[in-house]
C-alpha cells in the first residue's frame, strides 16, 4: 500500500493549488478509504481559492467536496461496505445526534463540517470518510457524473422537493441556470411543474436550459424579468421561485415574481444584505422565503435513482475534464467562465 498520495493543496487565496505528496490517511474503526476516481469543482471552490470569502478550517488543506470512487479499504467496525464497492460521497460530516440530524436535516447539523473546507477533500488520490457518508453508485453511472450528483444535482433537488415543496401542476421560475440551476430545470419538470421559466444573462446558457426542459426563457439584459413572468402567468406570478445566483438583485426579483401566497427558495451564496417587502405586504401576501443549503444522503440516493432510471440526464452536464495535475486550469476555466461551463470535473485516476 502507498505511504504517500497526490493531493491538490490550498495554501492561500489568490495562489494556485499545489499538487503535492501527502501521507495516506489512516482509518478509524468506522471510516472507509475511497480510491477517488473523479471530483467536481464548483463555485464554493472559487470562493475559497480565488476570492477568499469562504475560509477553510486550516491550511494547507486538500480541496474538493464532489467526490466518487471505489472503496479501497474499510475500518474494523464497518460491515455494510467492502473493497471494490462503487460510491458517491456525501460531503457533510455530521454528528447524528443534534436536533437537526435527528429530524432528518443533517445538512444543517449544529456541528456540521464539509470535506474540502473543514476536513481533507476529494482532490486527492484517496479520501477517508465515515462509512455513513457513502451512497452506492450503480454501475451504469459514470464516476464523473457520480461525483457531481452529490452537490450540483442533489442541492437543487433538495431545494425544489424539500424546501420548495413543489407540487404537480405548479409554475416555477429558475433564476440562474449555471451548474445548479440547469439541473433545477430538469428536476422541476420531472416533479410535475406545468411551467418552468429559466432566467439567465447568457444566451448559450438559456439554450441549454431549453434543451433541459425549460418552457420559457428570459434574458434580463433584454427583458424585464418580473414583467415577463407576470405576463406568462396571466398577471399572477409563479408558485415557486428558486434563486441560484446569490445576488441581492436576483433574490429581490425572485420575491417580486411569485404570486400572492407564493414561495421563494434562495440557494445562491453571496455577501450582500437583501431587502424584504414592508411587513404590510410581506404579511398580507403570506410570502414564504426559505434558504436551502446542500442535501442529505437520502436526497443523494433519490437523485442517483433518477439518474440510473434515465429520468435525469447528466450526459451534457460536464463541460470539461482535467487530470489532477491540471486542477488550476480547471479552476481558472470555471472562474473566468471559459466555455460557459456547467460543471468541470477533475479525473484523479
Amino acid at each position: 500500500m502507498l505511504e504517500k498520495i497526490r493531493a491538490a493543496r490550498f495554501y492561500k487565496a489568490g495562489e494556485p493549488l499545489k499538487v503535492e505528496m501527502v501521507p495516506l490517511p489512516e482509518l478509524e474503526a468506522e471510516e472507509v478509504l475511497v480510491d477517488i476516481k473523479a471530483c467536481g469543482i464548483c463555485g464554493s471552490d472559487i470562493h475559497i481559492a480565488y476570492e477568499g470569502v469562504t475560509p477553510t478550517a486550516y491550511t494547507p488543506i486538500t480541496l474538493g467536496h464532489e467526490a466518487s470512487g471505489v472503496i479501497e479499504s474499510v475500518g474494523s467496525k464497518v460491515t455494510d461496505w467492502k473493497t471494490g464497492d462503487r460510491v458517491t460521497v456525501n460531503p457533510f460530516l455530521t454528528c447524528g445526534k443534534c436536533i437537526n440530524c435527528l429530524s432528518g436535516n443533517s445538512q444543517i447539523c449544529l456541528s456540521r463540517r464539509v470535506i474540502g473546507i473543514h476536513a481533507e477533500g476529494g482532490l486527492a488520490e484517496f479520501l477517508k470518510v465515515p462509512a455513513k457518508n457513502l451512497i452506492r453508485l450503480p454501475q451504469p453511472i459514470l464516476f464523473d457524473q457520480g461525483a457531481i450528483i452529490a452537490d450540483a444535482v442533489a442541492t437543487p433537488f433538495h431545494a425544489i422537493t424539500k424546501r420548495g415543496n413543489l407540487g404537480g401542476g405548479e409554475k416555477v421560475a429558475i433564476l440562474g441556470c449555471g451548474g445548479l440551476g440547469i439541473h433545477g430545470v430538469q428536476i422541476a419538470k420531472i416533479c410535475g411543474a406545468s411551467l418552468v421559466i429559466a432566467i439567465d444573462t447568457i444566451d448559450q446558457t438559456l439554450e441549454k436550459a431549453e434543451k433541459a426542459g425549460a418552457d420559457e426563457v428570459i434574458n434580463p439584459l433584454r427583458e424585464k424579468t418580473v414583467e415577463k413572468i407576470k405576463k406568462l402567468t396571466d398577471g399572477m406570478g409563479v408558485d415557486l421561485a428558486l434563486e441560484f445566483v446569490g445576488l441581492k438583485q436576483t433574490i429581490e426579483e425572485a420575491i417580486r415574481c411569485v404570486r400572492i401566497g407564493g414561495r421563494v427558495v434562495v440557494v445562491g451564496l453571496g455577501p450582500e444584505i437583501i431587502s424584504l417587502p414592508p411587513p404590510t405586504q410581506f404579511v398580507r401576501t403570506e410570502l414564504s422565503l426559505f434558504g436551502s443549503y446542500g442535501s442529505t444522503s437520502l436526497d443523494i440516493q433519490k437523485v442517483i435513482d433518477l439518474v440510473a432510471s434515465g429520468r435525469i440526464n447528466l450526459s451534457e452536464s460536464i463541460t470539461e475534464k482535467f487530470p489532477l495535475e491540471e486542477v488550476n486550469k480547471g479552476l481558472d476555466h470555471l472562474y473566468k467562465k471559459i466555455g460557459n461551463p456547467i460543471r468541470i470535473v477533475i479525473m484523479i485516476s
